[in-house]
């Protein structure tokens, strides 16, 4: 009997493992499974992507920016570069070549490759927010605990996982290459991605044991068309919390494309850039575990929206009236605060924001997060572009206005929720 019942033991915790369509397992811990699947993903994916430029050096992934400066470019530049343009094409005439085989393999390779990478990444995105938003309001409608509260802390305990992987791809990057000069040999860039690789493997291992979430009402499947996306611009919130999506993709890219370029790299170098990444990521990862237990329901998440957004301002106009890079002890502390102070309100804006919208928008999940990552995919492309043709103090301007937007019209859609909701109860 024994025997048997230790059988019967092994088998329901096999079961529990595999977690097949239909499984009981706690919404908790679905959540930690797909938290501890996106480490692995984004800790590989991340590091990848930040040292691409470096290890991969025959590619020409520069060459498609310097065409679209060169499409961009204006005034006499532009005439000049027509001028060159006109007697290289006379020349070519009399000499044709084959074009470069870098840039066919750009053309052929780097961008559908690119093209196929947002796609899956827009697919990737709305089923986290849906299904992390899913499993939350589950845990606390089973465990009658405040939907708020529960979803600020599923929230603020992924994207706080989710920041840590800036450390710890960094680490792990400069663990495997620490001896090596220029991004690294060939047998330490192989070591380097065969680990990443394994990382991917087991991230979606985790992926594929998640349980199918499924709530009452929710089957309809216009909620995951593109047809639903568009329906929920007609929703009179969307417009008013739009500017905070597209802004989280502004700071977001700014951070990557401009705070290393111009804030990190003519102080500290280009070694120092992950060092000011890795302060940059354990700020928001803190912040957005502390901020996300810190929820408890619209207003709490509007005080903490409200905290990051002072927090950005200081830096941005730290940055567009007072800051000029200095030498010694402080000049190369102050991009190290500055990343420090950024990583603090992109965890409190990003956490919370997204907390809101599954809570704003319980009923079409998908089509609100889908609207998030268009808007914020859209910004970050935005700021890449621009990045390459104007000045750091025109890109503070744009981001200290994006910001005032964004925080006015957030503000007064909370307020105006709030106010009906009170109406209701009343």
């Amino acid at each position: 009997m024994d025997a048997q019942r230790d059988e019967e033991a092994a088998a329901a915790a096999g079961l529990l493992l595999a977690a097949p369509a239909g499984s009981t397992r706690s919404p908790a811990a679905d959540a930690h499974i797909l938290s501890a699947a996106f480490l692995f993903v984004f800790a590989a994916y991340g590091a990848a992507q930040n040292l691409e430029s470096t290890v991969n050096t025959e590619d020409p992934v520069h060459l498609l920016h310097a065409l679209l400066g060169g499409r961009a470019a204006g005034g006499d530049a532009a005439g000049a570069q027509a001028r060159a343009r006109r007697r290289q094409q006379r020349l070519r005439a009399l000499h044709p070549r084959q074009p470069r085989p870098d840039m066919v393999r750009a053309l052929y390779t780097i961008v559908p490759a690119s093209l196929y990478l947002g796609f899956c990444a827009l697919i990737i995105w709305v089923g986290q927010g849906t299904y992390l938003t899913s499993a939350a309001l589950s845990h606390a409608r089973d465990n009658n605990l405040p939907e708020g509260q529960t979803l600020g802390n599923f929230t603020g305990e992924f994207w706080g996982i989710i920041a840590s992987t800036q450390v710890i791809g960094n680490l792990l990057s400069l663990a495997l290459l620490r001896n090596e000069k220029d991004g690294g040999s060939v047998t330490g860039k192989n070591l380097l991605f065969v680990v990443f690789l394994g990382c991917m493997i087991v991230g979606i291992v985790l992926l594929c044991l998640l349980s199918k979430r499924e709530e009452k009402g929710y089957n309809d499947p216009l909620h995951s068309s593109f047809g639903a996306m568009l329906e929920s611009l007609k929703d009179r919130r969307m417009p008013f919390i739009i500017p905070l999506m597209v802004y989280i993709g502004l700071e977001h890219a700014f951070v990557w494309a401009v705070f290393t370029k111009s804030i990190v790299t003519p102080v500290l170098g280009i070694s120092g850039v992950g060092g000011a990444m890795t302060i940059y990521g354990a700020a928001c990862a803190v912040c957005a575990l502390v901020t996300g237990y810190l929820t408890s329901g619209l207003y709490s998440a509007t005080l903490i929206v409200s905290f990051g957004a002072i927090v950005q301002a200081v830096v941005l106009f730290w940055l567009l009236l007072f800051y000029s890079p200095m030498d010694r002890v402080l000049g190369a502390a102050a991009p190290l605060l500055i990343g420090a102070l950024w990583g603090v309100g992109d965890g409190m804006l990003n956490t919370q924001l997204n907390a809101v919208v599954g809570l704003m928008f319980e009923d079409a999940k998908e089509a609100a997060f889908a609207q998030f990552k268009v808007w914020e995919c859209g910004a970050i492309a935005t700021i890449f572009f621009l990045s390459l043709h104007i000045m750091l103090q025109v890109m503070l301007v744009l981001m200290t206005a994006s910001l005032v937007i964004s925080f006015g019209a957030f503000l007064f859609l909370t307020i105006a929720v709030e106010k009906s909701s009170s109406a209701v109860r009343s």
